[in-house]
């Protein structure tokens, strides 16, 4: 069994492992949201299905990311909610319903037919993708 000493001297380093699996899970899903709708219209020049070829390998890295993030952020609350005040807890209880918002927004853009549909449940995905990131800074303090 594993001492009280020896894991409080681990705690940094479990710390700083959390904090970097869930700033590189927000990077790739975040950052390639970012980066993807900077290359559609270029995509769009390869061909007709090129923005969807490329959109099914951005899946295929960005919903492992937003599993991690969902891991993550349990964990983060689990470590750092108590003694939290009631405008810190607000503030994670809206980014809860972003986060989830952002994932059935990015969903329902993998699953649209109609160009309209496209456009809004991917405008849907990352507006309320970095929405939860900005307030995921708040709650970092």
């Amino acid at each position: 069994m594993t001492s009280p000493v020896v894991l409080a001297q681990l705690a940094p380093a479990v710390e700083a492992v959390r904090l970097s699996l869930h700033v590189l899970a927000a990077s790739i899903w975040v950052g390639g949201q970012v980066t993807l709708a900077g290359l559609v219209p270029t995509a769009r020049q390869l061909g007709p299905d090129a923005p969807r070829r490329v959109g099914r390998a951005f899946a295929r890295l960005s919903w492992p990311a937003y599993v991690v993030l969902l891991a993550t952020g349990i964990w983060n609350v689990a470590a750092v909610s108590k003694g939290q005040g009631t405008a810190w807890q607000v503030v994670l209880g809206v980014k809860i319903a972003v986060v989830l918002v952002a994932g059935l927004a990015a969903g329902l853009h993998g699953r649209a037919r109609t160009p309209v549909a496209v456009s809004v449940w991917g405008s849907v995905a990352g507006v309320t993708s970095l929405a939860a990131l900005v307030m995921g800074v708040f709650l970092a303090g």
